[in-house]
């Protein structure tokens, strides 16, 4: 594990940002400068390290400042701390929680509450069923709120609409925020807007002087309206939550919520083959480029993941993947949670295609190439060792799974 290059990317964006308040805490201490008369000066007071006894020594050796062996140690940002002891009122934001984790569409959500909120509101986010997420500090939640309970789980609007109108009536919100999308806000905002009776701002995509816009006209027309107490808003509504952390205090409802009479059936999920996945709707991606040299075993491997295969244009230019798997700005725009990219360098219609995916994994034996740079985790090494890697850590987790079972 020590061999491995750890990076912090959200540090390196903030070094590179000078707007952001942690920009000046993260530049390198500068050890020497051109003087005026084109003499290299040095800052004796920079250089060195503490010794044992407290002495400050010099060290002319450069293992101390960043020789070629050094590994550059991960920086750890801590933002300020966002507090609201006693909120004036609530800012309600439902995220769908595909998956159990926030989605970009979810953190868009809590930047857009976080504008509403301001110093004086809190938002308090509902979540229901339980959740894989650990990171409600950082996208933006004052208080959180699980609705724990087999009546939510699975599909289940109108038990989720009980829950929401307990919360409404403990809480009294001041808006509603849920996500205008397929994978359940859209419907679940517009059955609860029926049924506390709101007229919902529907495809919202900006909120400015108390007017929000939304997308009318399949989507060539704005339409204007007040702020409406109930919003719908679509994807990039607002900027996510970056500058700032906070405390995401749990709190809990003082009444039980009513059992609905459910008149839905929920029949489980339909298995569906990956592979039939339009590229653009894929959530798990594993795409190879030219530093891919057995195909077979990347098949294998995107088989074992139950992923999604993509490609880039090299790799479906050599002919070893179909014209419709090419991912990048002159292939398909994709929007997965997970993008792996296997042999891939990382040209730039092909970071472009990516570019709005949550999580993006590399593996390539190029440490310096721009794939490595875009990527959240990157793993350096060759592709056939690390897919083979892929296989058995996928098998032992499963065969671990039915010995738990069993």
């Amino acid at each position: 594990m020590s061999d491995i290059i750890r990076r912090d990317p959200r540090a390196e964006w903030i070094a590179r940002n000078r707007l952001h308040p942690l920009h000046a805490a993260m530049q390198p201490v500068q050890h020497s400068w051109m003087g005026p008369n084109g003499v290299i000066r040095k800052n004796p007071h920079g250089i060195g390290f503490i010794g044992p006894n407290g002495i400050k020594r010099i060290d002319r050796s450069g293992a101390q400042q960043g020789g070629a062996a050094k590994r550059t140690a991960t920086v750890e940002v801590q933002l300020p701390l966002h507090q609201v002891a006693a909120p004036a009122f609530y800012i309600g934001v439902v995220p769908d929680m595909v998956g159990g984790r926030l989605s970009s569409h979810d953190r868009d959500l809590l930047g857009l509450a976080h504008q509403l909120a301001g110093e004086d509101g809190a938002v308090l986010a509902i979540v229901f069923g339980e959740h894989k997420e650990n990171a409600f500090s950082t996208a933006g939640v004052d208080r959180l709120l699980v609705l724990e309970g087999n009546e939510f789980s699975g599909y289940a609007p109108e038990q989720r609409v009980q829950g929401l109108r307990a919360v409404d009536n403990q809480f009294s919100p001041r808006h509603w925020l849920l996500p205008d999308s397929r994978t359940g806000g859209g419907e679940l905002g517009r059955r609860f807007a029926a049924a506390v009776g709101e007229r919902p701002a529907t495809r919202v995509w900006q909120v400015k002087d108390e007017h929000c816009i939304g997308r009318a006209g399949a989507g060539l027309q704005d339409l204007a309206r007040p702020v409406a107490r109930l919003i719908l808003a679509a994807v990039e509504c607002a900027e996510p939550v970056s500058d700032t952390r906070h405390e995401a205090l749990p709190v809990e409802l003082s009444t039980t919520v009513a059992r609905s009479l459910s008149r839905i059936e929920d029949l489980g999920a339909v298995a569906v083959d990956p592979a039939a996945i339009p590229m653009a709707e894929a959530e798990f991606i594993f795409s190879g480029g030219n530093g891919v040299k057995d195909w077979g075993l990347f098949h294998r491997t995107a088989e074992a993941l139950g992923a999604t295969e993509g490609a880039s244009r090299v790799a479906v230019d050599d002919g070893f993947m179909a014209r419709d798997r090419q991912v990048g700005a002159s292939g398909t725009w994709v929007t997965a949670r997970v993008y792996v990219a296997v042999g891939i360098s990382g040209a730039i219609q092909h970071l472009q295609g990516i570019g709005a995916c949550d999580k993006v994994v590399a593996i390539n034996l190029d440490p310096g190439c721009d794939m490595i740079k875009r990527a959240d985790l990157s793993v350096i090494g060759e592709s056939a060792e690390m897919l083979h890697a892929l296989i058995a850590a996928v098998e032992a987790y499963r065969n671990g799974a039915k010995r738990d079972a069993a």
